[in-house]
């Protein structure tokens, strides 16, 4: 109950991995979050530090942010911090990572085409949708009102429901 919730706003720093394990689905990658600030002396925007997160994914997240993400792509993470500190071989270090809840490219930086999971949870692979894609172009020779014509004519009746 009582969990660090956070959105991490970067870019996708490692392909992700994905495994099969016994309790389903985990992928993980690693995230890159770059602060920026505007520096007054140069009027230009400046880089700052970059934190760099490894973020979990598991079950339908996990299978769809492996189909998904790849390095480089901007992202938005929400999910719960977990900072881990250990100590290996004399020396100690301390890890941030992120237990995903929703992943999403993010749209302020470019565009993303959505394609929904089908009924069995499993991913539409990238190429193959899953109903074919209507003809949008108007043949050569026709104009847009005969081809609006011959559609109206081909649309097939629909039966009321009651």
């Amino acid at each position: 109950m009582n969990e660090t919730m956070v959105c991490a706003v970067g870019n996708v720093a490692t392909q992700p991995v994905y495994r099969e394990l016994a309790a389903g689905p985990s992928a993980r990658f690693r995230l890159a979050v770059t602060a920026r600030y505007w520096d007054r002396e140069k009027n230009v925007w400046t880089d700052g530090h970059t934190n760099f997160f490894t973020v979990w994914a598991n079950r339908q997240l996990a299978t769809n942010a492996a189909a998904s993400l790849g390095v480089g792509d901007p992202v938005i993470v929400q999910g719960r911090l977990k900072v881990r500190t250990d100590v290996r071989e004399g020396q100690s270090w301390t890890s941030a990572d992120i237990d995903a809840v929703a992943i999403g490219h993010d749209l302020a930086r470019g565009t993303s085409a959505f394609r929904r999971g089908n009924a069995k949870g499993e991913t539409a692979v990238a190429g193959s949708p899953q109903q074919p894609e209507p003809v949008w172009e108007t043949p050569a020779g026709e104009s847009a009102d005969d081809t609006a014509d011959t559609e109206s004519q081909q649309q097939p009746e629909v039966a009321a429901v009651t």
